[in-house]
Order: C-alpha cells, then structure tokens, then sequence
C-alpha cells in the first residue's frame, strides 16, 4: 500500500482533539439535562388519561423519533433563519439535540411510570401527601431506579450524535478531527485517534452508569 502510520502530527494537535471532546460533552451533558425535563413532561403526558395531554405527546414522539437527526439538525441551522428564528451553531444544536433526545427519554420514562405498581400512588394518597408529592417523592424516585440501565444506553447514544454537530461546523471533536485531517493527510492516524477518544469516553460513561446502578441497588 505504500502508507507509512506517523502519529506526530496529530499529537501535536492532539489539544485541539481534547477540546473538541470537551465541548462534545458540554453539548451532550446541556441537552440532555433539557431532554430529561422535556422527556418528564412528555412521559406524563403519555399516561395521562386526558386525550388533550396525550395526543400531542404522541405526535410529538412520533413525528421526532422518526425524523433523521441530521435533518433536524440542518433545518434548524438553514431553515429557521429563513422564518426569523436565528440561532448560533452551538445553541441551535443544543436546541435540536434536547428536542431529540426528549423523544427518545420520553419513551424511556413513559415504560418506567408504566413499571411502577399501581398500588403506591394510592398509598400516597391514603397518608395525605398530594399528587405533586406523590410524583416528586414516590414515583420519579422509583421511575429513575428502574430505567437506569435504559437511561445508560440513551445517554451514551445521544453522546456520540454530538458528532453530527460537524455538518454545521460546530467545533466538536469529529469536527477537530476532519480538520486535522484535511491539513495533515494522516487519514488513518486522525481517525485512529478520534475513535479511540471516543470509544474511552463512552466506556468511562458506562462504567458510571454501572456504578450508579449498584448504588441504587444496594439500596433497595
């Protein structure tokens, strides 16, 4: 083949590589956090018995998990400013990724309230707490515990959808990589490197969902 491996280019950028990781998780950790609070609300919304809450939700969680998210990503980024709705690389696709990924929580925490016996709410309810109380104090408490191992699995796939970020020249670590790549020509090396970041990052995540989930299990 005539390629001879030489890594010193991308170690000499290899600080570039590490703050695009960094900021591939800033975006992952910012959306999720607003996934998790659009995913509750819509997971609610789910079992609610009112029509008016559920259709929505179900249209919503439809139409999201079936949309591609790199379309979303370049509607949000070409189309929107085409209505009047500008916004920069990073915050629209921390707007696209908390919309996606509540689609994708939503169902997550929609089979944990589902999981949760019937049985507890109305005890709640018979030592006087009131229905706030009941979801903050009882049912989330319990909901988290059992879609842990869910949760695990959606986070580290919503992590690595930062790289899609690169179609819209956010500075992310695929971005970082093909840069270095297109100066360099060390194709294979850059590439090397990039998966390997991300392949310790993904397993460092899934070992503390793993802890997590011990913890919780202990406590049982």
């Amino acid at each position: 083949m005539g390629y001879t491996l030489n890594f010193a280019v991308v170690w000499r950028n290899f600080d570039q590589l590490l703050a695009g990781l960094v900021l591939s998780l800033g975006l992952a950790f910012i959306s999720i956090l607003i996934g998790v609070v659009i995913g509750l609300v819509v997971a609610f919304a789910l079992t609610s018995k009112s029509r008016a809450a559920r259709w929505p939700a179900v249209g919503y969680v439809t139409i999201i998990r079936n949309l591609p998210i790199l379309v979303l990503v370049l509607f949000a980024y070409f189309a929107l400013p085409q209505m009047g709705m500008r916004l920069g690389k990073i915050e629209s696709f921390i707007a696209v990724l908390a919309i996606y990924s509540g689609a994708y929580l939503a169902e997550v925490f929609r089979a944990g309230l589902l999981s949760i016996p019937k049985g507890l709410p109305e005890a709640g309810l018979a030592i006087g707490l009131t229905p706030m109380q009941i979801r903050t104090s009882i049912i989330m408490p319990l909901m988290f515990r059992n879609v842990l191992p869910s949760l695990s699995s959606t986070i580290i796939s919503l992590f690595k959808d930062t790289s899609l970020a690169a179609a819209i020249a956010v500075p992310e670590l695929t971005f970082e990589a093909r840069k270095i790549n297109v100066e360099s020509f060390r194709v294979i090396e850059t590439w090397i490197v990039a998966s390997g970041l991300y392949v310790a990052t993904c397993t460092i995540l899934a070992a503390m969902m793993r802890f997590a989930e011990r913890r919780l299990a202990v406590s049982r």
